[in-house]
């Protein structure tokens, strides 16, 4: 199973809010021949760690790709500039953000890639919808479950919010 995290905060002249952003990466990933087996909710998220800038929108998808990690990551980080990410200091704000978070249960550790990826377990922004798409996946290193990842993190430490399909209506807190 290879799975990826999408997020944006900032709007894009381009592609318009967020929410657009993330759905337009999701039709560049297929016009690159990477298919989406399956993809979660879209939710509303506080930047981690806390700042100013604009909340996220964030998701996972689930993928199917000949493409090996690196060659994946590669591809991720090229759409990633073709939608307008400059990449300044890390944890800033951005059009798109697209984050290999595991790649067939793959364990690498190089200073371009880490799988599965450092940060996952320590963000419900990720686990909430991991576990919405996949909810037998478990960290190739520690063999939690994301729902038992998630039980680590207070719901108050990252507040994290569904959006509706239509986005139209409210969302409820998670």
């Amino acid at each position: 199973m290879i799975l990826i995290g999408l997020g944006s905060n900032l709007e894009s002249a381009r592609f318009g809010p967020p929410r657009k952003i993330v759905a337009a990466a999701c039709r560049a990933l297929e016009g690159e021949g990477v298919r989406i087996c399956a993809r979660s909710s879209w939710y509303r998220s506080e930047p981690v760690p806390r700042s100013d800038q604009p909340w996220y929108v964030n998701g996972v998808a689930a993928l199917a790709s000949n493409l090996g990690a690196g060659a994946l990551l590669a591809l991720l980080q090229q759409i990633e500039t073709r939608f307008g990410r400059v990449r300044q200091a890390r944890n800033a704000a951005r059009v798109l953000d697209l984050d290999l978070l595991d790649h067939d249960g793959e364990v690498v550790a190089t200073p371009v890639l880490t799988l599965p990826h450092p940060r996952l377990g320590e963000r419900r922004f990720v686990l909430v919808p991991l576990l919405e798409i996949a909810p037998s996946w478990r960290h190739p290193l520690s063999g939690l479950s994301a729902g038992a990842l998630l039980l680590r993190i207070p719901a108050e430490a990252q507040p994290l919010y569904r959006l509706p399909d239509d986005c139209n209506g409210a969302a409820g807190p998670l």
